[in-house]
């Protein structure tokens, strides 16, 4: 314990396999931790299965500005201060090519994925302790081509370029902004990707992506949540900017 002792980390996305991996393990490490997410359901679910005394919720739509301020407002309310956002909360939408992409599903992936990373920075980071820390999860679909998942794929180039913006924006207050990129994640996710793209044999799916990964397995969302502990800890406190990659090896081929 200790790396992350009395910050205040807020965690969009927190009901999902990233979110509830990243607050056990800044829990662990000292935190206090506000996991937010779409569904209350969810998240009443998520923080029996972290049961920690430290931690609390907020229903938030990310797409939603107003959504993004209440999330603010009841960590200060609860807690005074800021010292950590993951903007971890996406979508996948489904797997289509562009020209036969729905236009109501695009319209969603671009509202969660891009729209909510981007009324995150507007709204959490100025109210954030100088020399804080954001991580912003993107993919290796922000660093190369899928097909069939356009959207998506859009969506996580484009919050790269939210993240540079953010890094030089608000370097005078020492506030670090960098993005994770996970290779293929073994979460609900990649359950449903694997089965949008073949209902019928959706495990032919998954051994088709891990012969693409040279460490042969999907990432494991603790392996996601150790990075973010890293990027979120005085030990990158000179590291803004960035993108970090955990996909063993995937973008090597």
């Amino acid at each position: 314990m200790g790396r992350l002792k009395d910050k205040v980390a807020i965690i969009t996305g927190g009901a999902g396999g990233i979110g509830i991996a990243t607050a056990k393990l800044f829990l662990d490490q000292g935190a206090m931790v506000v996991i937010a997410d779409i569904s209350k359901e969810a998240l009443e679910k998520a923080s029996l299965e972290i049961n920690h005394e430290n931690l609390s919720y907020c229903v938030v739509d990310v797409s939603k500005p107003k959504d993004n301020e209440k999330m603010v407002a009841h960590t200060l309310d609860v807690h005074n201060r800021i010292d950590i956002f993951f903007a971890n909360a996406g979508i996948e939408g489904t797997s289509k090519p562009i020209a036969e992409y729905p236009d109501d599903i695009f319209d969603s992936v671009i509202d969660v994925n891009l729209k909510g990373v981007w009324y995150g920075c507007k709204y959490v980071i100025p109210k954030m302790k100088a020399g804080g820390s954001v991580m912003i999860t993107s993919s290796v679909a922000g660093l190369k081509g899928f097909a069939g998942l356009g959207a998506y794929v859009s969506t996580k180039h484009a919050i790269i370029g939210i993240m540079r913006v953010a890094a030089l924006e608000f370097a005078s207050n020492k506030i670090r902004v960098n993005t994770i990129h996970p290779g293929p994640v073994n979460n609900d996710m990649m359950r449903r990707i694997e089965k949008d793209i073949s209902p019928e044999n959706p495990g032919e799916v998954l051994k088709g992506f891990e012969t693409t990964i040279p460490f042969g397995r999907y990432v494991d969302s603790n392996e996601i949540a150790q990075m973010a502990l890293f990027l979120a800890s005085e030990d990158s406190k000179m590291i803004t900017g960035c993108m970090h990659i955990v996909d063993g090896g995937m973008l090597t081929n």
